[in-house]
């Protein structure tokens, strides 16, 4: 009878790994969307508080890395301590509504909530 149990054991270990292998995901496609040239004069700051954020690493980074990352952002920091975001940005590629639906909607789309949005040039 142990047998059998090492034996039954052995083989659905085996369809676990086997099958975990063919489920993985593709890796993400990076956009080849190139990044525009940013007008000095079109310059705008904001700073906002992120909600829903529980680590430095896997959630401010990634959100830091996505706003670096967009059309039209110069610079971006994410301070997870603070909750704070400060970005400087192109007021004619970019608008605070729009970097508020990119924070938003980073990781599943329901995590991350924007509030306190000041923008200034």
């Amino acid at each position: 009878m142990t047998f059998q149990k090492l034996i039954l054991v052995a083989s659905i270990s085996g369809l676990l790994f086997s099958g975990c292998k063919q489920t993985e995901s593709a890796p993400k496609e990076k956009s080849t969307v190139l990044k525009s040239t940013i007008n000095p004069e079109k310059l705008q700051t904001a700073s906002f508080t992120i909600d829903g954020m529980t680590c430095a690493i896997g959630c401010a980074k990634t959100i830091e890395k996505e706003l670096s990352e967009t059309n039209g952002v110069q610079k971006a920091t994410v301070d997870f301590d603070k909750k704070e975001a400060l970005l400087s940005f192109d007021n004619s590629l970019q608008t605070p509504e729009t970097l508020t639906k990119i924070v938003e909607a980073t990781a599943d789309g329901k995590t991350y909530k924007v509030s306190n949005m000041i923008a200034s040039k």
